[in-house]
C-alpha cells in the first residue's frame, strides 16, 4: 500500500481522524481543571488542521478510484473546516452552561464525525463510499439536533430529522441500486460512460436527487427544516444551515457533472422546477414567521434555491460561482446565528423577532453586525452577497436560463422585504425593555470578527469593536465597498 500517497491525498481526512481520536481520549481522561480548556484545545487543533489543508496538493486517486482528490476538493474541505471552527468558537458560552458542561466531549465528537462524513462525500469516486460518507454525516447530526433531549422541541426536532433522513437515504439507496443494475458499476467514471438516459435511469436520478435535496433543504424536500431549526440548539442550527448545506451543494454539482453528464437535459429540467419552488415558496413562508430561527430556516431554503442557479448551468463558471456563493453565505449566516445565539444565551432564551425591538438602544454594535449580515444575505450592494448573487445569476444566464434568472431577481426583492423586517425591529420599533448588553465572552469576540471575514471575502469593511456596552452619545460606523473579481483563476476548473 502506498502510504505516502494516502497521507498526501487524504490529508484532510487523516488529520481530522487524528483530532477525533485525540478529542475522545481527552474527554475520557482529562480532569476537571483540564476540561475547562476543552474548547480552546479543540479550536487550536482545528486551526492547525485548516492550515495543513491549505497547503496545495496535486490531484490523484486511491483504492482503485473509490477516493479522488482534486485541488477544488481541498478548497471545499478547508471551507468546511473553517465553518466548523467558527461554530466551535461560537458554542463556547453555550457549552459552559450547567446543563451542557458535561456534554462538551459529545458535542465535539459528534460534530467532527459529521465533518468527516462530509469529507468522504466530497472525495468519493464511488457511490459506496459516497453513501457511507452521507450516513456518517447524517446520523451524528440527528444526535446533535436532539442534544437538549430533555427539552420537548429539541427531542421532537431530532425525531423529525432522523425519520426524514432515513427516508431520504432510502430513496437515494434505491436510486443507486437502479444505476448499478443498469450500468453494472458503482464507480463515477465508469457509470458516466454507460448511462443511456433510459426511463429507469431517469427515475433513479430523481431518487438520488431526492436524497441530496433533503440535505440541501430544497422544496419539496424541506418539510423537516423549520421544525428542526427551531428545536435544535442554536449552535447546531447554524452548523446544519451552513456547513452541512454547503457540502451537499458542492457534492450535488460534482456528481451531476461527473456522473449524470449524458442526462444533462433531464436534470436541468428537474433543477429548474426545484429552484423556482425553493426560492418562491420559502420567501412566502419567511414573511409570515415570528420566530427568528424558523425565519432563518426559510431564509436558508431560499438561499439553497439561489445556490441551484450556479449548479443548473453545469459549467466551470458555475462551479466557481458556487464556491464563492457558499463562502459568502457561510460568513453572513454564521454572523446572524452568532447574534441570535448571543441574545438567546443572555436573555433567557428569547428568539422571537419582536424580542429584537429596540436592540440598537442597548446593543448598537450587535445590531450593526446583524444588519450587515442580513444585507449581505439580501444581496444589497456593495455587500458580498450582491456579488455572490451576481455571479450565480450570470452563471445561470450564460447557461441560457433567462426566465429563471428573472424569477430569481423578483424573489430577491421579496427577500429584501422580510430581511428589512428584522432591521426595522432593531432600529425603529420601540421597546420599553430591550435586550440587555451581554458580558464579554469568547463567543462574542468571534461574532464581532465575522464582518471582517465578510470583508476579506469581498464585502464591507467594518470597524473593530470592543466590549458590548450601553449606547453612547456617538457611534462610529463606516462602510466602504471593495470591488470583487471572479475567482475562477484561483479555483480552476471543476473536478472531472
Amino acid at each position: 500500500m502506498d502510504y505516502p500517497s494516502i497521507f498526501t491525498l487524504m490529508r484532510a481526512e487523516v488529520t481530522l481522524t487524528a483530532i477525533l481520536v485525540f478529542v475522545f481520549l481527552y474527554d475520557l481522561m482529562a480532569g476537571e481543571r483540564a476540561r475547562r480548556r476543552f474548547s480552546a484545545v479543540v479550536c487550536c487543533l482545528m486551526v492547525v488542521q485548516v492550515v495543513v489543508n491549505l497547503v496545495p496538493a496535486a490531484g490523484g486517486e486511491l483504492f482503485g478510484g473509490m477516493f479522488c482528490h482534486t485541488p477544488m476538493d481541498g478548497i471545499v474541505k478547508s471551507m468546511l473546516s473553517v465553518g466548523a471552527l467558527i461554530v466551535f468558537l461560537q458554542s463556547d458560552t453555550w457549552l459552559r452552561r450547567e446543563d451542557t458542561r458535561h456534554k462538551q466531549g459529545e458535542f465535539y465528537i459528534l460534530t467532527l464525525s459529521t465533518l468527516l462524513g462530509m469529507y468522504l462525500m466530497v472525495g468519493a469516486g464511488n457511490f459506496l463510499l459516497f453513501f457511507i460518507g452521507m450516513e456518517l454525516a447524517s446520523v451524528p447530526m440527528a444526535c446533535l439536533v436532539a442534544f437538549d433531549k430533555y427539552k420537548r422541541y429539541s427531542a421532537e426536532a431530532g425525531a423529525k430529522y432522523i425519520l426524514c433522513a432515513l427516508f431520504a437515504s432510502g430513496l437515494m439507496l434505491y436510486g443507486i441500486s437502479f444505476f448499478y443494475g443498469t450500468t453494472g458499476t458503482l464507480y463515477f467514471g465508469d457509470m458516466a460512460a454507460r448511462i443511456t438516459g433510459s426511463p429507469l435511469q431517469i427515475m433513479a436520478m430523481v431518487f438520488f436527487f431526492a436524497g441530496l435535496g433533503f440535505k440541501i433543504s430544497l422544496v419539496p424536500f424541506h418539510l423537516w427544516t423549520a421544525d428542526t431549526y427551531q428545536g435544535a440548539p442554536t449552535t447546531v442550527t447554524s452548523y446544519l444551515s451552513v456547513v452541512s448545506k454547503g457540502s451537499a451543494a458542492f457534492v450535488l454539482m460534482t456528481v451531476l457533472m461527473k456522473v449524470f453528464g449524458p442526462m444533462i437535459g433531464q436534470w436541468q429540467t428537474l433543477l429548474y422546477a426545484v429552484t423556482v419552488l425553493s426560492i418562491t415558496v420559502a420567501n412566502l413562508f419567511a414573511i409570515r414567521q415570528k420566530d427568528l430561527k424558523r425565519f432563518l430556516a426559510f431564509s436558508s431554503i431560499s438561499q439553497a434555491g439561489y445556490i441551484m442557479l450556479a449548479v443548473i448551468g453545469g459549467s466551470a463558471f458555475g462551479m466557481t460561482s458556487l464556491v464563492f456563493y457558499v463562502l459568502v453565505y457561510m460568513a453572513a449566516n454564521l454572523a446572524v446565528f452568532g447574534v441570535v445565539s448571543t441574545v438567546e444565551q443572555h436573555s433567557g432564551g428569547k428568539v422571537g423577532i419582536e424580542d429584537y425591538n429596540g436592540l440598537y438602544r442597548t446593543n448598537p454594535k450587535l445590531a450593526l453586525m446583524m444588519t450587515l449580515a442580513l444585507f449581505s444575505l439580501a444581496g444589497i450592494p456593495p455587500f458580498a452577497g450582491f456579488f455572490s448573487k451576481f455571479f450565480v445569476f450570470a452563471a445561470a444566464f450564460k447557461g441560457g436560463f433567462h426566465l429563471l434568472v428573472f424569477i430569481a431577481l423578483i424573489n430577491t426583492v421579496v427577500s429584501l422585504y422580510y430581511y428589512l423586517l428584522v432591521v426595522k425591529a432593531m432600529y425603529i420599533t420601540p421597546n420599553d425593555a430591550p435586550v440587555a448588553p451581554p458580558a464579554y465572552t469568547l463567543s462574542t469576540l468571534v461574532e464581532k470578527s465575522l464582518p471582517m471575514m465578510m470583508w476579506l471575502w469581498g464585502s464591507v469593511l467594518t470597524p473593530s469593536t470592543g466590549r458590548f456596552s450601553k449606547p453612547s452619545a456617538s457611534t462610529t460606523r463606516s462602510a466602504s465597498s471593495v470591488s470583487v473579481s471572479p475567482v475562477g483563476a484561483l479555483l480552476g476548473r471543476p473536478p472531472g
